[in-house]
């Protein structure tokens, strides 16, 4: 079985997606686990002053952070925090995603200023090695102090509460458990708060979001080059020297690959219909290109925050302090989440318009690409899918960032609301994975009609793929079932793009 280390080497989104895909074991390095056991001494040796108040340690959370607690109440103090906080709501959160967020909070906490014992860390391993994934729900997080109600929810089976996905089902954590012969754990002081304050709700999602966004745009410019062939268009604007001259980094790589994709088609021995090509085809690599330089610029902020510590306090050992401040605040993760969403939508966006294109009848097509228009509708309806889909996603692009509700008695009176972000952006890359599979499908219905021309071997690659799936519309079909094959031939090509990035 192959296994990985954790031994505090800096990761990266993709080596976060591809431990969460696979069966892979996580291992603690011996420095690791000293550097954590280091850590913990240091905090109970602080404890052991009657006099010391500290944060969430020996006092109560948010607005009650001057309530002094017992020592007696100590560990009954970390279990109320993670019952009383586990107040999710709304749907659930993908199986991946819940197997992501637990993975994030084990490295989060290996990196040693959190104050845990090593047995709370080598719990939550015992979990994920066992695959047993917590259930977590999707509303609940304001996304600063932590993303507290989701990650209350992970923390459940610790406790041996709450429910988990094992063995390809949903059950009570204690069953689970049991079956694999895996005892809880007491929460110490402190490991209750160092479990629930963190980013790793909205973190699972970006990463997985921001993955699949890099691979989106890749097969966005083949399957719009493909369109781009249906529609007999100019290659011109994608001559490298146009976009030398407005070197947007996005840009050039999105020209250059439709490029390559055209330049061998056969369809350049066609002669044009029009002396310009419409936007949605012509400004392909200004559109996507955009898109990716919003998405590397994600994926920076998003991979310093895989290797962050986002619990408070936080416990420096080294240079004997203890501090309490606001590094649970998800603003960074809010703002790029926000970015990424319009970015993603925006390939959906300038898809479906190609659709339209298509199916309109031009460029000597037939209308709505069916030999019979009128007695069949063809692809008509296709294109009212995808036209909806924009406009719901239009609506999930206004910014979550931007809003904030006081809470707590006024003590959190600036939130980052990123868990609402980031779900919202889930929502939308799903959306069009959708849209561009309906262009997949509407692009080699299209180019069938220019045959007996072949287009380049890539874009003949894409089309051979789908025809073994979906054959050629000869009259009206349950339209519905080829949308469902083209999702799943665009998910497998995201997939497989994200595993190749290693």
């Amino acid at each position: 079985m192959p296994r990985f280390v954790i031994d505090g080497t800096k990761l990266k989104i993709e080596d976060i997606y591809l431990l969460a895909s696979g069966d892979i074991k996580l291992v603690l390095s011996d420095e690791v686990r000293k550097k954590i056991s280091k850590n913990r001494r240091y905090l109970e040796t602080v404890l052991e002053d009657p006099n010391q108040i500290i944060y969430g340690i020996n006092t109560g959370f948010g607005a009650l952070c001057n309530v002094k607690i017992s020592d007696a109440n100590l560990e009954k103090l970390q279990e109320n925090l993670v019952l009383s906080h586990a107040c999710g709501a709304g749907e659930l959160v993908p199986q991946d995603i819940c197997k992501m967020i637990l993975l994030l909070k084990i490295i989060n906490l290996s990196f040693g200023y959190s104050g845990i014992r090593p047995e709370l860390i080598d719990k939550l391993i015992e979990l994920y090695n066992a695959g047993i994934y917590p259930v977590i729900f999707q509303l609940g997080s304001l996304g600063a102090s932590g993303d507290l109600a989701p990650l209350a929810h992970l923390s459940l089976p610790l406790i041996g509460q709450g429910k988990v996905y094992f063995e390809g089902e949903m059950q009570p954590s204690r069953l689970a458990m049991d079956k694999c012969g895996i005892s809880g754990i007491t929460l110490k002081s402190k490991e209750g708060l160092a479990l629930l304050n963190g980013t790793q709700f909205s973190l699972a999602y970006a990463g997985l979001i921001a993955a699949e966004a890099k691979a989106i745009f890749h097969i966005a410019n083949k399957i719009a080059a493909l369109s781009m062939d249906a529609f007999v268009c100019d290659i011109s604007p994608f001559d490298p020297l146009i976009h030398q001259i407005r070197p947007h980094q996005g840009q050039i790589i999105a020209a250059e690959e439709i490029y390559s994709y055209l330049i061998r088609s056969g369809i350049r021995k066609k002669k044009r219909y029009s002396v310009q090509d419409p936007y949605s085809f012509r400004c392909v690599p200004q559109v996507h290109g955009a898109g990716l330089n919003a998405i590397l610029h994600a994926c920076d902020v998003i991979n310093t925050e895989i290797n962050a510590v986002t619990d408070n306090p936080n416990i420096f050992d080294g240079d004997d302090k203890i501090l309490s401040g606001g590094n649970f605040h998800a603003q960074p993760l809010a703002l790029v989440l926000d970015y990424i969403c319009i970015a993603i939508a925006e390939f959906g966006s300038i898809s479906e318009r190609r659709i339209y294109q298509l199916i309109n009848g031009e460029r000597g097509l037939p209308e709505f690409l069916t030999k019979y228009p009128g007695l069949d509708s063809g692809f008509m309806i296709a294109q009212y899918t995808a036209a909806s889909i924009v406009s719901q996603n239009k609506q999930y692009c206004t910014p979550a960032s931007v809003d904030s509700i006081v809470s707590s008695k006024g003590q959190e009176d600036h939130v980052s609301m990123a868990a609402n972000a980031a779900t919202k952006a889930f929502r939308v890359i799903n959306n069009v994975k959708t849209i561009m599979a309906i262009e997949l499908l509407v692009a080699v219905q299209a180019f069938e009609y220019r045959r007996p021309l072949k287009s380049s071997e890539p874009l003949e690659a894409v089309i051979t793929e789908l025809r073994s799936k979906v054959p050629f519309l000869e009259e009206d079909r349950l339209m519905h079932d080829d949308i469902t094959i083209a999702e799943k031939i665009i998910q497998d090509w995201i997939v497989q793009y994200c595993l190749s990035q290693q």
